[in-house]
């Protein structure tokens, strides 16, 4: 069995609270661009929350009707909204993250973060944490080729962090496209976590190898199943 090396964490739902904000961006790009109007508003709503974790253009691209100039003048609007809300609100992270984080990079893993928001709202996020020396690496869409579910981005952080191999990495989210995401990958171990969009049937149908409350529990599951260097396999 391969000591897991690296640890790709999902952002919002996963290591960032999101209380609605994806669903309020959403809302408020489709009211500045039109571009949910093709269907039902409850249509456009509910594809929203199957495909939270993919890269918003590919979503905003579906929504359009395959509009390619559309579908990036809606995902503008979205990172616009997305922003505009967490400087009215704020951002936090889901209790117990920065610490969970910290701790498996004491365990000696390299630990990044990838998500489906463009560069300029993932960074805004991780300045409004203080998270910027947390994690070795934060990833978007377009650092990677494709967003999820491909395995783009879990392989960009495979080879940006010098991991031997897939089977070393773990991959954790709170959606089925990080899950998927991970399963394409050939990750060695993809966990689901309930504390974002997606419930526990969902992920365990996309492949999830265990679903855990929140990311907290990361650190123990992947010392219950062996899969930490055994010199590190004893810290908590």
């Amino acid at each position: 069995m391969t000591n897991i090396e690296l640890v790709v964490l999902d952002m919002a739902g996963t290591t960032v609270r999101d209380d609605g904000v994806v669903e309020q961006a959403f809302q408020r790009a489709a009211e500045r661009t039109g571009v949910a109007e093709r269907m039902p508003w409850d249509e456009a709503l509910e594809y929203v929350r199957d495909t939270m974790g993919m890269s918003k253009i590919d979503v905003f691209t579906h929504l359009s009707g395959g509009d390619i100039a559309r579908a990036a003048a809606a995902t503008a609007a979205f990172e616009g909204a997305y922003s505009e809300i967490v400087a009215e609100h704020g951002v936090a992270e889901v209790p117990g993250a920065a610490d969970a984080i910290s701790n498996l990079r004491d365990a000696g893993l390299k630990v990044v973060l990838t998500t489906g928001f463009a560069p300029v709202t993932r960074d805004a996020l991780l300045d409004g944490l203080g998270w910027r020396d947390l994690v070795d690496l934060a990833l978007s869409p377009v650092d990677a080729g494709r967003g999820r579910p491909a395995p783009d981005l879990v392989l960009t952080a495979l080879l940006r962090t010098g991991t031997s191999s897939v089977r070393a990495v773990a991959v954790c989210g709170d959606t089925s496209s990080d899950v998927e995401s991970g399963r394409r990958a050939g990750a060695g171990f993809v966990a689901g976590v309930l504390s974002g969009a997606h419930d526990r049937a969902t992920l365990i149908v996309a492949g999830a190898d265990m679903v855990l409350d929140d990311v907290t529990a990361l650190h123990a599951a992947l010392r219950a199943r062996t899969l930490l260097d055994a010199a590190f396999a004893g810290t908590s």
